[in-house]
Formats: structure tokens, sequence, C-alpha cells
């Protein structure tokens, strides 16, 4: 997650965004995850929650792999009048920031004392994996800091310390790890993904 304000000379605008890349998809916590950010969005514009949803979804997707980073969020850069006035906007960036905790704390709390095994390790890892080539290939910020001459250790330090990849990797059919890849597609609705099961 991220927020920003930047001003300069009589223009200002906000950016930011709020995701999840989990290694395993469970359906009702991407599902009350993104009520977390409806809610927020919907106090300043009922169509917020929708297109920011969208550029979430278009952006944390690894074109070269055809599937998304994970369950998505909401991504917003150059808000700005008359779409929102200034004040209403600190108040939105600082709303998605208070929505941090509550919503990562809701995806901790019930998963952090799981048992697991080797195999899931190495789902981890693979994962892991994907979530360093989004960094290293799409992220406009990693590419925007190397190109600009920023400091290299501190651009790559979001990087995982382990990741894997492992050759044309398939998950075995039934598996949770199927059930994931199956789920990292772009224009899921998980509001309605979960209100229909």
């Amino acid at each position: 997650m991220n927020i920003r304000y930047f001003e300069a000379g009589n223009q200002w605008w906000f950016g930011g965004g709020i995701d999840v890349s989990p290694h395993y998809i469970n359906i009702q916590e991407a599902t009350d995850f993104h009520l977390k950010l409806k809610s927020v969005c919907d106090n300043y514009n009922e169509g917020f929650y929708v297109k920011y949803k969208k550029w979430a979804d278009e952006y944390f997707y690894l074109k070269h792999r055809k599937e998304s980073r994970g369950i998505g969020g909401i991504f917003f850069d150059r808000l700005t009048s008359p779409e929102i006035d200034r004040n209403s906007g600190l108040s939105f960036i600082s709303d998605i920031g208070m929505t941090f905790l509550p919503a990562y704390k809701d995806l901790y709390i019930p998963n952090y004392l799981r048992d697991f095994n080797s195999d899931h390790k190495e789902w981890q890892l693979l994962r892991r994996g994907r979530y360093v080539e989004f960094n290293l290939v799409w992220d406009r910020g990693t590419r925007f800091g190397l190109e600009t001459d920023g400091r290299t250790e501190s651009i790559l330090m979001s990087l995982p310390r382990d990741a894997r990849w492992i050759y044309n990797y398939t998950p075995v059919p039934g598996s949770r790890e199927a059930e994931t890849v199956a789920l990292l597609k772009k224009d899921i609705s998980w509001i309605s993904q979960n209100s229909a099961t």
C-alpha cells in the first residue's frame, strides 16, 4: 500500500493504491478485503471503487504470464479537480491509509499460525517469484527509480529475500495451488463472486 500527494506550482494531485498478493486465495478473505476498500471509496464517490479496482486489475497484471499478481485492490494516480477537491482528497488518501491495518490484520490473524509443509513453502517461493517479476518488469516506481539513478539498494528492498522459479511449473489439478491459479485473472468481481457462492 502507498498513498501520495504531489504539489507543483498551481497543480496538485493524489495517487496511491492497496492490493494483496496471497499465496493461496481465499474467496471470503478476498471479498472482505474488497468490501473494505469499496466502503472507503463509496464515502467519496460511488464510481471510485469500480474505476480504481479496474485500474489495479490492469496495473498488477503480469502480461508475460497472463495472470494477476494477486487479488488486486485499488490503484489511482493523478486524482485532482474536478474529480475531487483538495480537502476531500486528503481525507480520501488518509482513509485509505487507515484501512491498511484492519484490512491486513483480517488477512494475517487467521492465517499466521497455520501448519505448513515443504510443498506449501515451495508454492510460497514460486508466488514470491511472480512478485519479483512484477516489480522488476512492470512496476512504474521501480523502473522510475532505476532509470533516474535512484539508490538501487533502497529501490530493490521491496523484493522478497527468497523466491523461486521452476521451468514450466503446472500445479496438480484440483489442488489448492491450481484453485489459486484459476483465480489469478483480471476483472474478477470479488464482491459478487462471494455473494454468488
